[in-house]
């Protein structure tokens, strides 16, 4: 069985959230990315999303894209992300991981090879942002024979009939974007967020994440009583931009990890 719906099944029996951070593969190199997969997981995320660099990302606000260019700048290229996530995931065999990918990097490599490699290194499931749902028949059935989750997200424009046909085609959970725009931390989240959610409830059974903004434990205890999992990202990738030496940022993470996940704590 998969192990992102089977984590995210046991944390709903138990009653409790997933927390699931966000890193670019890369930044500041793919050993580094290795240590704060190790950092995260240790400080108590559930799942781990893995981005993987594009050079012109389409719903990421400036935080990501910096954080995917220093990746890049720095050379890391696609086999090399595969190499060292399996290493990763073989180190973290009960931590399920997500990749988030542009379909122009799935599309140049070729859908069926590069999901296969992603099987291959150990990948639970996969997150195209910019492929439409109209076209999710190019990869879901590869996705399906090779039993990855294909997880669609769903905005606070999406329409319900659409919001609806989204929540049969997503596989493990579905991905809820909070705000309208691009991500990067809020100080506030929409107060229209949670009839949003109470809408999903009433359309699909699949755990619902919510991702796109969040940034403080307060935010998160607020979402924590309407939701399966946070997704966190700038909030976390905007410490590796910060000039000072390499085991300080690797603390200052830690313990943003720890506030973050104290959000969820009944």
């Amino acid at each position: 069985m998969n192990r992102l719906p089977q984590r995210l099944a046991e944390l709903r029996s138990a009653g409790r959230q997933a927390f699931i951070p966000f890193l670019t593969a890369g930044d500041p190199s793919l050993d580094a990315t290795g240590e704060l997969i190790d950092t995260v997981i240790r400080s108590g995320a559930d799942v781990v999303e893995i981005g993987f660099p594009y050079s012109d990302p389409l719903a990421d606000g400036p935080i990501i894209q910096a954080s995917y260019t220093r990746a890049l700048r720095g050379g890391c290229r696609l086999a090399q992300i595969f190499a060292a996530a399996q290493r990763w995931t073989e180190r973290h065999p009960a931590v399920p991981f997500v990749a988030m990918a542009a379909f122009s990097v799935i599309y140049r490599r070729g859908p069926e090879t590069f999901l296969k490699h992603l099987k291959t290194a150990g990948f639970a499931g996969l997150i195209v942002p910019d492929l439409p749902v109209e076209e999710a028949g190019t990869i879901l059935p590869t996705a399906e024979a090779l039993d990855l989750c294909l997880i669609q997200l769903v905005t606070p424009t999406t329409p319900p009939e659409r919001a609806r046909l989204l929540a049969e085609q997503s596989r493990g959970f579905l991905y809820v974007v909070s705000v309208t725009g691009i991500t990067g931390a809020r100080r506030e989240l929409p107060a229209a967020l949670l009839d949003q959610l109470r809408t999903l409830r009433g359309l699909t059974t699949l755990p619902l994440c919510v991702g796109f903004g969040v940034s403080s434990a307060e935010q998160v205890r607020l979402l924590r009583p309407h939701v399966d999992g946070v997704i966190v990202g700038s909030a976390l990738v905007e410490l590796l931009g910060a000039d000072r030496p390499w085991p300080q940022t690797a603390a200052a993470l830690a313990q943003r990890v720890l506030e973050l996940k104290a959000g969820l704590q009944g």
